[in-house]
């Protein structure tokens, strides 16, 4: 072969090393252009995440605020009533005393489910598991209502298993089922039941699927899915008239989160309003 044959050959091995290595650096500038991307999309993520924790804190701070206004003011006009005025007779002295007294118990409750929901938001290492039976937990919130159901005609029952073991945080299981059933007790209406059950055995066999519901009147189909969201009242007048903080069933979304499940409700055909969770056992 001669030398010009060689050095086409060189020539074209060149070219061809040349060819290979352009075609890496543009592999290589692909993935760092697709690396500078996700990170771009992440940073954005990550901001717009940090822009709406800033927001729903806003937002919280502002409600309760909102919600601490009516209770401090009540306390402070009966106060100054009853100190300003030393003429007033007894009975109208405890009237005031005893109003006054309510609303610090509103104010205990509210304190209460704040510090729940931000532990359960923020903090959700702080909630040890431990193995608890989660008829018995159930079963306490029924007995701890079963006086305030009384008194409106409401019957509570417990359906579930005789047994169901569950590796959870005591706490916020009982929180899961004083609220739902305290929810019913105070609005579903009087003279009607409240039940848990469960409502699926087969599927998933490490996680229990739990329906609580009411015969009573249920709520306005439009107001469904707004009822796990903070502060959210579907009947202002009667929410404050009961006492309710605005924050129960929102505690119940982070519970169950909290144990690995989701909630939804909707309203029964033969009317009231049911809900329907799962929560893993381990």
């Amino acid at each position: 072969m001669e030398w010009s044959d060689w050095a086409v050959w060189l020539l074209i091995a060149a070219i061809a090393v040349i060819l290979l290595l352009y075609l890496r650096l543009v592999r290589k500038n692909r993935r760092l252009r697709q690396l500078a991307d996700e990170a771009n999309r992440l940073r954005k993520e990550a901001t717009e995440e940090q822009r709406r924790n800033r927001q729903l804190k806003q937002e919280m701070t502002s409600n309760i605020a909102h919600e601490l206004k009516t209770p401090v003011s009540s306390i402070r006009g009966y106060l100054e009533i009853l100190l300003g005025n030393h003429a007033i007779d007894e009975e109208r002295r405890r009237h005031y005393l005893e109003r006054s007294y309510r609303q610090t118990l509103r104010l205990s409750d509210l304190i209460q489910d704040v510090s729940l929901i931000n532990k359960a938001e923020e903090s959700a290492a702080l909630f040890p598991k431990e193995n608890i039976d989660v008829h018995a937990i159930a079963q306490e919130a029924f007995d701890d209502l079963a006086d305030k159901a009384a008194a409106a005609g409401i019957t509570l029952g417990n359906n579930l298993p005789a047994e169901m073991p569950i590796n959870g945080n005591r706490e916020l299981l009982y929180a899961i089922f004083r609220n739902l059933a305290e929810n019913a007790v105070a609005y579903a209406g009087e003279g009607c039941r409240v039940v848990v059950e469960t409502y699926r055995t087969e599927g998933k066999p490490d996680t229990y699927y739990i329906h609580l519901y009411d015969t009573g009147r249920g709520v306005p189909d439009a107001d469904l899915a707004r009822l796990f969201d903070r502060f959210v009242r579907i009947d202002s007048g009667r929410s404050r008239q009961n006492g309710g903080t605005g924050l129960g069933l929102s505690i119940v979304k982070h519970a169950v989160l909290f144990h690995g499940g989701e909630i939804y409700a909707k309203n029964r055909p033969e009317g009231g309003l049911e809900f329907f969770f799962a929560l893993n056992i381990k």
